[in-house]
């Protein structure tokens, strides 16, 4: 048995590293308003899939609000990382929340004042992803700003946990809302939750402050990026495996609510229930990578945790008992963000200042600039199979993909997992 003051010392060690980047007061600023933030962002995201889904019937509909909202990063992406290497990235960060802001009332109006269609939404999912293009690598990139190198890990782990936080909170609260209040009260709980963030973000100083660096042409500077991944044989690794994973793995979004309607007979609580269980197996995943930050990054986290991923999704169609989904689909929340935690890291890592904003886009064409491709054709597949065939078919394909990259980069990939490339 554990002596009482050993278990008190134990913990205050677990706590103090595991949560050490909160010892910077400009990270406090930026992660608790996130904490507010994200939380309203995924209310918002699941009453506006839900509500495409209950008006349309469609899963092909749902995915194509998908590929609206993830379009502009798949063609945009490697500009946006052009604009935050030229531009101090505070100032970007709080010019999207403002626009991610304006987004959320225009929801609010259209669907308080009952006028909201099909159109809409795809609308202003599309002009979501046209900012979330010029955020994804703003926020990516300014933690290194915000902590340090040394911390960098910790930090995006951290920043993990209140994601995935909200990923629970968020489609829970927006199940009880949607049911009391209807989609309304979702969308407005949204729009006012950017406020602390904007807020946290005017109050926070760092020293990026530099003059905009002018080039004639941004596709230069493009170039000049995709050259220095090229390379770096540690990040063109990990760019082959991130592009199996986030195009056919990650389509939680799409495959979710129609594999609870329609293979588990779940309703909206059945829907908010399995995205909670999703965001609570990304929770622990965040809270024991953050802790772990101490052991620098692991490159075979990044095999392990994608081909675990697949293996779980294949694993969801052998039940139809609605307790053992729900461990399955927490399940592929826990790996599903050790692979986005250690991919994040290794690109952060590997990579220079000078081109940390142009690798990070990479980043984030390859984690949300996918999703197009992924939703579209998760959605074709169980608009003709049905609903249990959606996971089948992204673990099925993922596996598949890796096992191609397995074989024909064997010995280049044996000597990354050994960090011997670079």
């Amino acid at each position: 048995m554990i002596h009482p003051k050993t278990l008190r010392k134990q913990t205050g060690a677990f706590l103090k590293t595991t949560f050490r980047s909160l010892r910077y007061r400009n990270f406090r600023l930026f992660w608790f308003g996130q904490c507010i933030s994200l939380t309203g962002t995924w209310v918002q995201r699941t009453a506006q899939t839900w509500l495409v889904y209950s008006v349309t019937n469609s899963p092909l509909r749902v995915g194509l609000v998908g590929v609206a909202q993830f379009l502009p990063l798949l063609f945009l992406s490697l500009f946006a990382g052009v604009i935050v290497d030229r531009f101090p990235k505070r100032r970007l960060l709080v010019l999207t929340q403002a626009l991610f802001l304006a987004q959320a009332v225009a929801m609010t109006l259209l669907t308080h004042l009952g006028i909201i269609q099909y159109w809409h939404i795809l609308l202003l999912s599309f002009l979501f992803g046209l900012t979330q293009t010029l955020d994804m690598p703003a926020r990516q990139s300014f933690f290194i700003d915000l902590v340090g190198p040394e911390n960098v890990m910790n930090a995006i782990s951290l920043n993990s946990t209140i994601v995935n936080l909200a990923r629970i909170l968020g489609p829970a609260v927006s199940g009880i809302l949607m049911v009391k209040l209807g989609a309304t009260a979702c969308f407005f709980l949204n729009a006012v939750s950017f406020l602390p963030v904007i807020a946290g973000l005017l109050m926070i100083r760092t020293d990026e402050a530099r003059a905009a660096r002018r080039v004639p042409s941004m596709l230069p500077e493009i170039a000049d990026g995709m050259r220095y991944i090229r390379r770096n044989r540690t990040l063109v690794i990990n760019v082959l495996v991130m592009a199996v994973v986030c195009t056919f793995a990650f389509n939680n979004d799409v495959v979710i609510p129609v594999f609870a309607r329609e293979y588990l007979n779940g309703g909206i609580h059945g829907y908010s229930f399995m995205l909670s269980m999703a965001g609570l197996g990304a929770f622990c995943a965040a809270i024991l990578m953050a802790y772990r930050s101490k052991n620098g990054v692991s490159r075979r986290l990044l095999l392990i945790s994608g081909t675990g991923t697949a293996a779980v999704q294949l694993a969801t169609c052998l039940t139809r008992q609605y307790a053992v989904s729900a461990v399955l689909v927490l399940v592929v929340g826990f790996f599903n963000l050790i692979f986005m935690n250690t991919a994040n890291s290794i690109f952060q890592v590997s990579s220079s200042n000078e081109y940390r904003g142009r690798v990070m886009s990479v980043y984030s064409f390859l984690i949300m600039g996918s999703t197009p491709i992924g939703n579209f054709l998760a959605g074709a597949v169980m608009e003709r199979a049905g609903g249990d065939s959606g996971f089948l078919f992204c673990g099925g394909v993922t596996l598949a993909l890796l096992a191609l990259i397995a074989v024909f980069t064997r010995g280049e990939l044996v000597r990354w997992l050994r960090g011997e490339a670079s």
